[in-house]
């Protein structure tokens, strides 16, 4: 029997790995957390749709560099949060 990868968050995926979208989270409602999902869902995290993780920036691992389909997006770490994901 096979058991599948834990969900984790876009935050937490290594440089290099590939991930499938399974769920995109609002944040605070403090925050204006709908809206952030709400744009990171028109982005193209959508689930079931393919990421990669392409770079992580220095110092602090600041933006994170992603391919959504043909399209590369800087997020900021507390955004990637928001993005649960099945590695592959």
């Amino acid at each position: 029997m096979t058991h599948a990868a834990p969900l984790i968050t876009l935050d937490t995926l290594k440089v290099g790995a590939s991930a499938t979208v399974v769920h995109v989270a609002p944040g605070a409602a403090d925050d204006g957390g709908v809206h952030l999902a709400r744009r990171l869902m028109e982005l193209g995290f959508v689930p079931g749709e393919k990421i990669r993780m392409l770079k992580r920036g220095m110092p602090g691992g600041e933006p994170l560099a992603i391919k959504v389909g043909n399209s590369t997006f800087a997020l900021r770490r507390f955004e990637a949060a928001l993005v649960s994901i099945q590695p592959e």
